[in-house]
């Protein structure tokens, strides 16, 4: 049976909401190769049992919103292996209705959020670290709203714009989302305390401050420690609540092909920093996996009751890695 669901909104007025961590570590630790322009999307085609698991092990650990595998998910990247548009729109509706199968047996509470990665993300080039694509708002908003309109008449709780780099993108974007009548987050990648085009991170959240459709504001796919202001900017400029999951802290190093350094996620003290400055969906990207989002459940007072609370497949196994995008896969972004 289903649990009853309100909405994310009125949630997050009453406290803070757990989000998921890195859906493609989680796959890797379930031996899943990623090496691909597709990334995980490809999984969506080839293995939708192994996303399924995915999103499982992070209900175990106690996240409350688990995001769609759709983040890399484009009409145009999978037209390059010839997909035609219907089938395209079928993998998006996937991507929905495997991350809710795992919500619908939570146990609680569960809210799926359809992630929209930027354009960058379909160049898989590493461009969603630069922005600055040289196309216009115009042109980015023509690119985005067709995977929009597919991923919100799926039905998920919430769209994610996530990944973002630049102000004319969330412009794009929250044009593309209009009329849809599904509640968005907005949440910049951002470098120095500005997005990673360059620009002042108060501006670029000040976009969303008048907009109903908008129900946080924040960053992702950043150093923990960029969180910290990051996170009373976003409060400030837009009066919403904040959403915020940056990285590990860790760094590829792009010769050598590994991970380097110690994790610098934090633990409860910077998760209730957070949270007092205004945080209310907190979670965590690259390299942060089902083991630390249990943790972070645990300084927030949402942790599950059980860490066998869910029917999980059996190669659902959680670990401490974790990362939303895939070095291999074409956007080796140093800072994460």
């Amino acid at each position: 049976m289903r649990p009853v669901r309100g909405s994310l909104a009125d949630a997050l007025a009453e406290g803070p909401v757990v989000l998921d961590g890195g859906l493609s570590n989680q796959l890797e630790a379930q031996g899943c190769e990623l090496s691909d322009a597709l990334w995980s999307a490809r999984l969506l085609a080839d293995a939708p049992e192994q996303i399924e698991a995915a999103h499982t092990a992070y209900a175990r650990a106690g996240a409350q919103v688990l995001t769609t595998a759709s983040y890399q998910a484009t009409f145009e990247g999978f037209a390059r292996r010839g997909f035609g548009h219907r089938r395209v729109r079928e993998l998006l509706g996937r991507s929905v209705e495997l991350a809710r199968r795992a919500a619908d047996h939570a146990g609680r509470e569960t809210w799926v959020a359809a992630s929209v990665g930027p354009y960058g993300a379909m160049l898989a080039d590493g461009s969603e670290y630069r922005g600055g694509y040289g196309l216009s708002v115009q042109e980015l908003e023509r690119f985005h709203r067709p995977r929009v309109e597919a991923l919100a008449a799926a039905g998920p709780d919430v769209l994610a714009l996530e990944t973002v780099p630049d102000t004319d993108e969330a412009r794009a974007l929250l044009r593309a989302v209009a009329g849809t009548g599904t509640p968005v987050w907005l949440s910049y990648t951002v470098a120095g305390g500005l997005t990673r085009a360059g620009q002042p991170l108060r501006e670029a959240c000040a976009q969303a401050a008048g907009n109903d459709q908008v129900i946080a504001v924040g960053v992702n796919c950043c150093d923990p420690a960029e969180a910290d202001a990051a996170v009373r900017c976003a409060a400030e400029a837009t009066g919403k609540p904040v959403v915020v999951y940056p990285n590990s802290g860790e760094r590829w190093d792009a010769r050598s092909r590994r991970w380097t350094g110690a994790s610098t996620y934090g633990g409860p003290e910077r998760v209730r920093t957070w949270t007092r400055d205004g945080a209310r969906l907190v979670g965590g990207c690259c390299r942060v996996g089902p083991e630390q989002i249990t943790a972070l459940g645990h300084a927030l007072g949402r942790a599950p009751e059980t860490a066998g609370d869910t029917d999980a497949p059996a190669d659902a196994r959680g670990d401490a890695s974790g990362g939303r995008r895939a070095p291999g896969a074409g956007g080796a972004e140093n800072s994460w």
